[in-house]
């Protein structure tokens, strides 16, 4: 990962360019004077980002009071990249979406449920502010880089459960609202553009701009892949910000992996006296709201993260199956579950699970844990349906 003095983190695309995380170099804000002066490489970046400016507010801008709350647009799981239309490229982020809401330049982080996390994590509303935002909503991501320098998800939820937020980082690609000016119907890429420019003087080591690519989009996904990222988001570039999932923005990914409801657990060994968890019984919503079973997962966890989950699920523990019918799931010829004890929970904690392939009776294959989701109720997990390419190239947008 880049350090400090540039945010341009270097990666082998797929031919032979670079796939960066972020666009935005950090550097000191300008003085005030030294920005004002036409000569300047200061004044220079001010001037564009006046120009940059007007050219957005003339593009579909309109003035708005800022609004107290504002849901995200979340990204449909499709199963190729379309090939048709006006597209872009961003890595996808191996974290958690953060909404920021600047009122009088004081920055308040949402997360995608709409609480305030501003408390959780100090030193990035800190940074934040320093940004010189007077009133805006801005979205993104926030993650924390392993030792190779990418995204680390349980990594991220580490820092959260030990109170050290310090390293996380913020990577910025919408600008709903700006100042006084309500940017939804502009385009997506002329928002970015606003929201790089603003960036380029502005941004920190803990804040920065996540880059687009355009073109091929099958290219940069390879490229992920190989740099091992989890995957990217493709949006079409003349789409507006909507509330809501929309086929506008695709996921694309590496590997199979979404979020499931924790419904039980098994003793590692089968030892009810044993300190960790041996696997995790995992569920789903059905189309009926339904609880579904979905087969289990175990392996992921280091022996501290495994610990950790044992002492979370005993305290949740219950008699029955939380599903429906009241009734045990059966194990099914795809289940490789071992005849060990299982314990029941209530379905309130969510899991990132990445897995090879769904199987036929609705059970996963080669599943691992990749961490705790915090930031989404269980009641809204459901199977993800990709999205066929046709139709994610060729899905006509609704505004």
């Amino acid at each position: 990962m880049a350090s400090a003095k540039s945010t341009r983190s270097e990666r082998p695309s797929a031919k032979g360019e670079s796939i960066r995380l972020d666009g935005a170099r950090a550097r000191p804000r300008a003085h005030a004077n030294e920005a004002t002066k036409p000569g300047t490489r200061a004044g220079k970046i001010r001037a564009r980002a006046q120009t940059t400016k007007d050219q957005v507010l003339s593009s579909g801008a309109k003035k708005a009071r800022l609004p107290e709350k504002l849901p995200p647009q979340l990204a449909t799981l499709a199963s190729a990249v379309p090939t048709a239309g006006d597209w872009i490229y961003e890595v996808k982020f191996d974290g958690y979406r953060i909404l920021t809401r600047f009122a009088n330049g004081q920055p308040v982080l949402f997360s995608r449920r709409g609480h305030d996390w501003s408390a959780k994590m100090p030193a990035l509303v800190e940074q934040l502010r320093t940004l010189g935002i007077t009133s805006a909503w801005f979205d993104g991501e926030i993650v924390v880089t392993g030792k190779d320098g990418l995204p680390n998800f349980n990594a991220l939820q580490n820092a959260f459960d030990r109170a050290r937020t310090a390293d996380i980082q913020y990577y910025l690609f919408d600008v709903p609202f700006f100042e006084g000016y309500d940017l939804r119907q502009v385009p997506l890429r002329e928002r970015r553009l606003l929201l790089e420019t603003l960036l380029e003087p502005r941004a920190t080591d803990k804040v920065r701009f996540s880059a687009d690519f355009s073109g091929d989009g099958s290219s940069v996904l390879a490229a992920a892949c190989r740099m091992q990222l989890e995957g990217v988001i493709a949006k079409r570039a003349d789409a507006p910000y909507v509330s809501r999932r929309s086929g506008s923005w695709l996921k694309l990914k590496c590997t199979q992996r979404q979020e499931f409801v924790i419904v039980g657990f098994t003793d590692r060994k089968g030892e009810r006296a044993a300190p960790g968890i041996g696997s995790l019984l995992l569920g789903v919503h059905d189309d009926a709201g339904k609880l579904v079973f979905a087969g289990s997962v175990g392996t992921g966890w280091s022996t501290e993260t495994a610990a950790d989950l044992k002492r979370r699920l005993v305290a949740l523990e219950v008699k029955h199956p939380p599903f429906a019918d009241a009734t045990k799931p059966k194990s099914g010829r795809w289940s490789r579950r071992s005849a060990v004890p299982e314990r029941w929970v209530k379905p309130v904690l969510v899991a990132e699970i990445s897995f090879s392939e769904w199987t036929p009776d609705g059970q996963l294959r080669h599943a691992s844990f990749e961490g705790l989701r915090m930031d989404k109720p269980a009641q809204s997990i459901t199977r993800e349906r990709a999205l066929e390419p046709e139709l994610a190239g060729r899905k006509p947008l609704r505004r």
